[in-house]
């Protein structure tokens, strides 16, 4: 995959939301209001929004992901690769897999999880965490938030 090569004169495209399917495909429902949602999320939270790639793939794909980024080898719903430290700018690897099977586990649908993740990974390239467990109910509360802002949105 290339990154595009910016100018030093020249920022980044502002509010741009990109999917790719890698080896899944599957309907993301209202697609223009969810890329208003996120870039919302990013205004919300004060911090531009530039690009932000969603790539969905299986399990497998993203855990050669993890494994060879990271170094860890476990299954996982979603990996953010954040271009920009001060800015919503990156690439983010889904697994749809992992997004079917806590869908599931939580009682919710595909598409409200998917949703979920989604956003779950532009709070991470703001800044917020989820190692500890204070930190993982900050996230989960913002999660919160920002899933009641699309309610009405997208019929999901």
């Amino acid at each position: 995959m290339e990154f595009p090569d910016f100018p030093p004169d020249e920022t980044p495209p502002e509010n741009v939301v990109l999917f790719h399917f890698e080896d899944v495909q599957f309907e993301i429902p209202d697609e223009p209001a969810i890329m208003e949602w996120l870039c919302s999320v990013a205004e919300k939270e004060e911090t531009p929004f530039y690009e932000v790639n969603y790539i969905f793939c299986s399990d497998e794909y993203l855990r050669k992901i993890n494994v060879e980024y990271l170094d860890h080898d476990y299954y996982t719903d979603i990996i953010t690769f954040p271009y920009d430290s001060d800015a919503v700018h990156g690439d983010m690897y889904i697994s749809s897999e992992r997004v079917a099977d806590n869908a599931q586990n939580n009682g919710v649908t595909f598409h409200q999880e998917l949703l979920r993740v989604m956003v779950h990974g532009i709070l991470h390239m703001i800044g917020y965490g989820d190692k500890t467990p204070e930190q993982e109910k900050t996230m989960r509360e913002k999660e919160n938030v920002y899933l009641k802002l699309l309610t009405g949105k997208t019929g999901i």
